[in-house]
């Protein structure tokens, strides 16, 4: 006759997976829609995260990730943090492999990711753990608790960057670093000029267009560095890095990087497009899936010189 499993009773709240705070995780956590053939997440209302959570979009945020690694030569962040950050804050974590990274780089920190979406994998390293939370609601971290918070990638969710940032000031240690990072939604060419009506830029516009309808904004040169500023931040420094839409450069590491992006672009562009061209714009689905089909037709052709950027910010919070 076997024993049963003995219980550890000594398990507090901060050791289960996907815990929060604040409220224990239920079946609710895992609503979702089926929408254009994609499948969104609603736990935080339909509207609150534009961008599907399904395995295409996991896939396609785990590439991107590579991406950015490359545009910035292997670094995970650009901040001055040192070997010994302390605690670690990555807000919208996404599928979490900015945070299991740094995690296997700095094994002597606790790394937590903080996302609206469980769609993190159970197994990651002992030090590093996820949660499901709102980051424009009031963070349930003590204040000065991370040595580093970063934020990648979330424009398409966030309507209030003051609350945001000001969260992140009173989280962070006095002295301690952020670091945040957004794509453009602008198009650029490299031979000066693209038409109003190519179809690649036109569905950025679009986008740009749905977006600020409800109140998100994607940067512009000096944007994220004037942000940290207003939030408190300061010796606040901002790298514009080129993304290119298509192997056409010569440099072979931008031909790389361009290659990559026009892997995973279709799908980028279905992301970003068809919730906010259908529900904000109010465009007919198929209209929204040809406009697609047109932009990445206009990215697959080597007469097309296109890129748009990636800009990073980083800042430190005062001591005194």
């Amino acid at each position: 006759m076997t024993s049963e499993i003995e219980i550890d009773t000594s398990l507090e709240d901060s050791d289960y997976y996907y815990m929060c705070q604040t409220e224990s995780l239920t079946d609710s956590i895992n609503e979702h829609i089926f929408e254009n053939g994609r499948r969104y997440h609603t736990y935080y209302g339909e509207d609150k995260n534009l961008l599907p959570t399904d395995e295409i979009e996991q896939d396609r945020l785990d590439l991107h990730h590579q991406i950015f690694l490359n545009m910035m030569d292997g670094r995970l962040h650009n901040a001055p943090i040192g070997n010994k950050p302390g605690r670690i804050l990555d807000v919208g974590t996404g599928t979490g492999i900015w945070a299991i990274d740094m995690a296997d780089t700095y094994e002597d920190a606790e790394v937590i990711g903080m996302d609206l979406t469980p769609i993190q994998p159970v197994w990651v390293p002992p030090n590093c753990r996820f949660m499901v939370d709102d980051a424009e609601q009031e963070w349930t971290y003590d204040s000065e608790t991370f040595g580093f918070i970063h934020l990648r990638n979330i424009t398409a969710s966030i309507s209030s960057w003051s609350t945001v940032l000001a969260e992140a000031y009173r989280c962070l240690t006095p002295g301690g670093y952020i670091e945040t990072a957004e794509l453009g939604c602008t198009c650029y060419s490299a031979d000066g000029h693209i038409p109003e009506d190519n179809p690649l830029r036109a569905s950025f516009d679009m986008i740009v267009d749905a977006m600020s309808q409800i109140g998100r904004t994607f940067p512009q040169p000096g944007v994220l560095k004037e942000r940290l500023e207003q939030a408190g931040f300061v010796d606040v420094t901002e790298v514009c890095y080129k993304q290119p839409l298509g192997p056409w450069p010569k440099d072979k590491k931008l031909k790389q990087l361009g290659a990559m992006t026009l892997m995973m672009l279709e799908v980028g562009l279905q992301a970003y497009s068809l919730a906010a061209f259908t529900r904000i714009l109010k465009m007919d689905p198929a209209e929204a899936e040809r406009r697609v089909r047109l932009a990445t037709d206009v990215a697959k052709d080597r007469n097309n010189h296109i890129y748009n950027r990636f800009y990073v910010a980083y800042g430190r919070k005062p001591e005194n």
